[in-house]
């Protein structure tokens, strides 16, 4: 039986280096992003969080993708305001390691495919980095 009321277990943070950096100006590129994604390679960074006050073009977006093994998130300056995982609408969001999750299956008797799923573009699982497929 799942315990409930159980604190989280404590986890070793696989999280590695950040590099945060802040763009002051007003119209993102191509120029600038790699110019980010080139820092976050070189000096090894495992994860790089790029803030700006506008929506990066479509082709800086692009060069997202291409700087495996790190990741990469890109907010903007208007979504950080407000701390999304203290709103009283929002609920609490918990990773859950893979003996978790199959315990979970087995006390609710569900398939995988039956949970629910998260978008990637959700705020909370932009906000702690959430990839598709992940567990702790």
């Amino acid at each position: 039986m799942i315990k409930q009321h159980a604190p989280a277990p404590n986890r070793p943070a696989t999280v590695g280096t950040l590099w945060v950096e802040f763009s002051a100006e007003s119209n993102v590129g191509i120029k600038h992003m790699r110019t980010f994604a080139h820092t976050i390679n070189s000096e090894n960074f495992h994860t790089g969080i790029f803030i700006c006050s506008s929506h990066p073009t479509p082709a800086a977006m692009k060069i997202v993708p291409t700087v495996l093994p790190s990741v990469i998130g890109v907010f903007l300056e208007s979504d950080l305001l407000v701390n999304i995982t203290k709103h009283e609408l929002v609920p609490k969001h918990l990773l859950l390691s893979r003996g978790e999750k199959k315990k979970l299956l087995e006390r609710y008797i569900l398939k995988e495919s039956q949970l629910p799923r998260v978008q990637g573009a959700d705020p909370v699982a932009r906000y702690y980095g959430l990839q598709r497929g992940a567990c702790g």
